[in-house]
């Protein structure tokens, strides 16, 4: 409000004397007495409107270019300015050569070549932005194989950062960054922490504590961000529509956003995929040591579970539930939550059984 304020005030003494400098230039010299009604009508008038139109031709249009750059790649501003500046120098060049044609053509034309040049190399460089910046900066790679990710970084999810796994990844040096968390996630994970669920709010609380081990622990730089876009409402929208336009990926847990971004063309770092993808590889007729926890869908089943997480349903074991056994993979079943594995108890566990 108070800029608004400075601005108007600014704007009512320019029209002000705006005002006045026409009047007198009207009024010619010498000035009559009758001359100053009209003079200070025209400096009040270009006063009240200087003070009522000032904001809409200084403030809005600042507002609007600021929400623009905001959703605008760096990539493509530094692409058109490169292109903007080669049409100049372009439009420069033929400039002599063009001011020599008899007027008004010789007036008329240099500046018509200069606005059509200046579009053109824009243009052509924001279409073709990704050859621009290979003849200036050879591809970023790395020396260590590491993934290389675009100019910004990686987006992360909420979710992401509830999981708590992506600490664990991030400590193992296999995602080199940085991480970008947008205020609107941050925000998202407060409303999450200061929920009526209790459940919800355990969630939230966890989300924020892992975000602050990430900033002080991590190997890699994690960043808030004030990247934003102002006319979508939905978070997930948001990422996605962040990710299109920096060409970056997004790591999430969450398997509706995952499959929205892979429709829109947008990566995604699914943590839930990389831990199925590195669960240790269990073979049917491989022999190992279980505990058994609970009692399977079908009749005499018993379940069981490894150290990742993979549930193994063991034939006949119902009558050992809370004891370690011995068993034997029969075979491997693939599903959307990961494999199951079914089993059943070697002699050792029948003859402890019998016993």
């Amino acid at each position: 409000m108070r800029g608004d304020f400075g601005v108007r005030i600014l704007g009512m003494l320019l029209f002000g004397f705006l005002g006045l400098w026409i009047a007198l230039g009207i009024s010619g010299t010498p000035i009559y007495a009758e001359d100053w009604r009209y003079i200070g009508s025209l400096g009040l008038a270009g006063a009240g409107l200087g003070l009522l139109l000032t904001p809409y031709i200084t403030i809005v249009p600042m507002r609007w270019l600021r929400g623009w750059l905001r959703t605008v790649a760096i990539e493509d501003i530094i692409a058109a300015g490169l292109g903007l500046i080669a049409g100049l120098i372009v439009s420069a060049l033929l400039a002599l050569p063009i001011s020599t044609l008899p007027d008004p053509l010789g007036q008329i034309l240099p500046f018509i070549f200069s606005v059509l040049l200046s579009y053109i190399g824009a243009a052509i460089a924001l279409v073709r932005k990704t050859e621009v910046f290979n003849l200036f900066s050879s591809r970023r790679s790395s020396s260590l194989g590491q993934q290389v990710f675009g100019p910004l970084g990686v987006l992360v999810d909420s979710s992401a950062i509830i999981d708590g796994r992506i600490a664990d990844i991030c400590q193992t040096g296999f995602v080199s960054g940085p991480l970008i968390v947008p205020r609107f996630v941050l925000r998202e994970l407060q409303r999450i922490a200061d929920s009526d669920d209790s459940l919800r709010r355990k969630r939230g609380r966890r989300g924020l504590d892992m975000l602050n081990r990430l900033q002080k622990e991590a190997l890699i730089t994690v960043r808030i961000s004030d990247l934003d876009v102002e006319d979508i409402v939905d978070v997930d929208s948001k990422l996605v529509q962040l990710a299109r336009i920096h060409h970056c990926p997004i790591m999430t847990t969450d398997y509706n956003l995952n499959r929205v971004a892979e429709l829109q063309g947008v990566s995604t770092l699914n943590i839930h995929e990389l831990a199925q993808a590195v669960r240790p590889v269990v073979l049917p007729g491989e022999e190992l040591s279980i505990q058994l926890v609970h009692e399977g869908k079908e009749y005499g089943q018993g379940v069981g579970y490894l150290d990742d997480g993979t549930m193994v349903v063991v034939e006949d074991g119902k009558g050992q539930i809370g004891q370690q056994v011995d068993i034997a993979i029969s075979r491997l079943l693939p599903t959307s939550a990961g494999r199951i594995a079914f089993a059943y108890l070697t002699s050792n566990s029948r003859t402890a059984k019998q016993e």
